[in-house]
């Protein structure tokens, strides 16, 4: 399945896709971090309000997502995600809509397309359905993926308990930056909660994947005889 919709359905500037081999080297989420996506670190926040085609949904008037980056470009937040993970600026924008415009028969695909360009500052074209069930898809694809991968390589000793609770904390500190983009207010609290959750689940993933790694014979780190259904 190819990442990109039809070019008849395409926007302008939306033309960069992020492969494994083109990822470049991780970043920390820092001040030019923020400024390179264009986060607009005021207390003002645009009004759903100030819309006022009457033709445009209420919901749609007053979505308040990604008002902090209010001035950014496609391309700026595409470079930034390229930076830091696998997706680009139109799968996260399409993803995050699908999750808030997802009803009881299922995702408002015709709503998020026609109404793109009011519902994310930096998507300047409207989707087809089918395009924006394209972007959700190849989201869906490359996180299934991404987690595979990330899970293996927590699962088969390559790297320490210290490597490993880094990988962890630049995964969350970059997700977390995304989530607050999007307009999530976390306190500092419920960040240390949710960072020692992570942790406490990394450390379980760690310890039960050597019981699967050395079934039934001795583990050569303390030559102790096990199977895996041992506690």
């Amino acid at each position: 399945m190819a990442d990109d919709p039809a070019p008849s359905e395409k926007p302008t500037g939306d033309n960069k896709e992020t492969s494994p081999g083109s990822k470049t080297e991780d970043k920390p989420v820092d001040s030019d971090a923020r400024a390179d996506l264009g986060v607009d670190e005021s207390d003002t926040v645009p009004s759903g309000s100030e819309i006022t085609e009457t033709d445009i949904p209420e919901d749609v008037r007053k979505y308040e997502k990604f008002t902090k980056i209010d001035g950014s470009t496609y391309d700026r937040a595409n470079d930034f995600l390229r930076e830091r993970s696998y997706i680009t600026a139109r799968e996260w924008a399409i993803a995050r809509l699908c999750a808030d415009f997802r009803t009881e028969t299922g995702v408002e695909m015709t709503k998020i397309g026609e109404n793109l360009p009011h519902l994310v500052p930096f998507m300047t074209d409207t989707y087809s359905p089918q395009a924006v069930n394209q972007a959700r898809s190849s989201f869906e694809e490359k996180v299934r993926m991404a987690g595979a991968t990330f899970l293996y390589g927590a699962m088969c000793d390559f790297f320490t308990a210290e490597e490993l609770d880094d990988v962890m904390y630049e995964a969350t500190e970059v997700a977390k930056f995304l989530l607050e983009v999007e307009g999530v207010d976390l306190t500092v609290e419920e960040e240390l909660e949710a960072e020692d959750r992570i942790s406490e689940v990394m450390r379980d993933v760690r310890e039960h994947s050597v019981e699967l790694r050395h079934d039934e014979v001795t583990c050569p780190d303390c030559g102790h005889e096990f199977d895996a259904g041992e506690e």
